[in-house]
Order: C-alpha cells, then sequence, then structure tokens
C-alpha cells in the first residue's frame, strides 16, 4: 500500500490547511493560498448525502427546509462531526488536484489545530486527513503556524507573543526555541462575539437576529475602543413581542458595550499567560510587543486597549486572516528544517528494531 502511495504522491500536491471553525484555507506548494472558504457543509438528512460544502453551503444557512441541514463540522476549532469533517477534507483535497491529472490524489497535509486539544481531538483530525485521501498528516499547533506566517524567529532563543483570535478559539502562546513555553486556548472568539451582539439585540430591544445578521454588525461597526468616527447600522430581524419583522438602528457604542464581556476576558488571560512567563522571556516581548493574528484581530481598536492593559507594544499581523495558513505552507516548503516545530503523530512509523 505505501509503494502505491509513493507513486500516487508523485502527482499530488502538498498542502497546507488552516482547518477553522469559520473558514477554512488551503495553501498549495509552490502556489500559495488557492482555497479560502467557510466550514460549512450541507446534508440532507434523509439520504446522508452532502449537498454544498463552503461558500454554497454558507449562502443556505439559516435558510434550508426541515430536511436539509447547514452545519460546521467544527466547534471551538475542534473536530465535532467526524464524518462530515472527512468529506470536507476530501472535497477541498481534491478541488485542489483538479486541474492536474491525479485520478487519486495522495497528499502530505500539514494542518493547524488548537494548543488545547485533547489525544482524542487531536487524533480525530489526523484521522480525518488520512481518511480523506493524504498520504501523510502531520499537525502544527495554530499559535505556532501563526508565529511562523506572521514571519516571527520561533526557533531563536528569544520570547515571542503571538495571540491569534480565530473564529471558535483565542491562541495565547509565548514561543522561544521552537517551542510553546507558555500558552492558553480560549473558547472565546469571533462566534462568541457574535453571540454577544445577538443577546444585547434580544434583551435591549426584543429583536431575534440570526448569526450571519450579527457577524455584519460586528465587521460593519464593531471596536473594542472609543472610535474617532461614529458608526451607525440597522439591524433586521424579528421583533420577539409582535412576532413581526423590525429593525432597529444600532450604533458603534451599543455594539461596544455588547462586546465588552468577551473582549475583557481575552484580555485577561493574555494578562494571565504574561504572567506565567519567565521574566527572561517578558524582556524580549517587551522590546519585540505582542503579535495580533486571526480575523478576530481586525475588531477595530483591540490592538490599542490590549496596549493600554499590558503596557507592551502591540502590532497586528500582515493579513491576520491568513497567518495560520501561510505557516502551514512555510513548514510544508521546508519540513525536514522545520519538523521540530511539528506534534508526534500516531502515524509517524516506529523505529525498526531489526
Amino acid at each position: 500500500m505505501s509503494i502505491v502511495n509513493n507513486v500516487l504522491g508523485r502527482f499530488s500536491k502538498d498542502i497546507g490547511i488552516d482547518l477553522g471553525t469559520a473558514n477554512t484555507l488551503v495553501y498549495v506548494k509552490d502556489k500559495g493560498i488557492v482555497i479560502n472558504e467557510p466550514s460549512v457543509v450541507a446534508v440532507n438528512k434523509r439520504t446522508n448525502q452532502v449537498l454544498a460544502i463552503g461558500n454554497e453551503a454558507k449562502k443556505m444557512v439559516g435558510k434550508t427546509p426541515a430536511h436539509i441541514v447547514a452545519t460546521r463540522p467544527l466547534v471551538d476549532g475542534v473536530v465535532s462531526d467526524f464524518e462530515v469533517t472527512e468529506q470536507m477534507l476530501r472535497y477541498f483535497i481534491e478541488k485542489v488536484h483538479q486541474e492536474g491529472f491525479t485520478i487519486f490524489p495522495r497528499p502530505r497535509v500539514v494542518i493547524g489545530i488548537p494548543s488545547g486539544v485533547t489525544e482524542v481531538e487531536r487524533r480525530a483530525v489526523e484521522d480525518a486527513s488520512i481518511s480523506a485521501g493524504a498520504r501523510q498528516a502531520f499537525l502544527i499547533e495554530e499559535p505556532m503556524a501563526a508565529a511562523i506566517g506572521a514571519r516571527l524567529p520561533v526557533q531563536d532563543a528569544s520570547g515571542n507573543m503571538i495571540v491569534d483570535i480565530g473564529g471558535g478559539t483565542t491562541e495565547v502562546a509565548v514561543i522561544s526555541l521552537g517551542g510553546l513555553v507558555t500558552a492558553k486556548s480560549l473558547r472565546i472568539a469571533g462566534d462568541e462575539l457574535n453571540q454577544n451582539i445577538i443577546e444585547y439585540a434580544r434583551s435591549e430591544f426584543n429583536l431575534l437576529l440570526g448569526e450571519r445578521t450579527a457577524e455584519d454588525i460586528k465587521i460593519a461597526i464593531g471596536s473594542a475602543a472609543k472610535i474617532d468616527e461614529p458608526l451607525e447600522t440597522t439591524m433586521r430581524g424579528r421583533d420577539l413581542v409582535t412576532g413581526l419583522p423590525k429593525e432597529v438602528v444600532i450604533n458603534d457604542e451599543q455594539v461596544r458595550e455588547a462586546l465588552m464581556r468577551s473582549v475583557r476576558i481575552i484580555v485577561n488571560s493574555i494578562k494571565t499567560t504574561v504572567e506565567e512567563t519567565p521574566p527572561e522571556l517578558v524582556a524580549d516581548i517587551m522590546k519585540r510587543g505582542i503579535v495580533l493574528a486571526g480575523g478576530g484581530s481586525l475588531l477595530r481598536g483591540l490592538d490599542k486597549v490590549l496596549s493600554e492593559q499590558t503596557q507592551m507594544p502591540v502590532h497586528i499581523a500582515d493579513d491576520p486572516l491568513t497567518c495560520v495558513v501561510r505557516g502551514c505552507g512555510i513548514v510544508l516548503e521546508d519540513i525536514d528544517a522545520l519538523k521540530d516545530v511539528l506534534i508526534p503523530t500516531q502515524y509517524e512509523k516506529p523505529p525498526r528494531i531489526f
């Protein structure tokens, strides 16, 4: 079987995958990022058939009949539905190989996973990748991948602090000598901020919002600190009293109030991580600053709030949304030199005794 895999592997393109709660990004060796689609799968419950994956499935969220369910197979960055995750991965692997002549792609795959996952959750990602057609699956912790993607010198004997705020998890880590010195994985990130807006609309205006509407509001006027130019937008939903459609104009101050609790938790966990970091590394971080990555770092004024609270410089990485997948890609391009930053996997061959 391994000979067949090696032969098929010659014609396959090695890929790096940022398997996120909100979006999945795919990097192809020598090509760059080729896919950036939502991690959503639409399944027909009557036939168990997958109807759509990615962008097509995202359009169906909240608009499906009873027998069609548009779900996210990953919750808080962890596989919650194994079969659907496997089908989603297979779809992305096959999509990458569409232009070539590979009938059975067998690529090597580097996948980013949250730092706080259990052994079982880690194996679920590995098994899903191997079942979806990967020849070898390499796992890398997301904060490490984000730091490599942000071009931080992770293999040096110096402290680098990265905060990766994704859809399902916020990863806070201090990295030195190719490993995580202190790390925290929070289940509070972009999705939780959307939920805060939904709860605020319900308690303040008796208005029921959908998830997509809440996300649009967050992107349009969401902020963590006071902004110079006041912003406002219209939120449309269902009135919980009359049951009829209703629209309300909301401003950035109200949205900021809604997001405040979650922002405070993220800030406090960053402060706690700094407290647990050895003083030598804290001195390095004070000089270099904290680097923010992930879609959540695009929340207006978050860097300002963090800088005030930690008394350290805070920088947002270039193109924070793609940091993790770019890091996976850099590892993929030179897997032998960077193999120390990967997590040992169950599929690594045991040493031969004879």
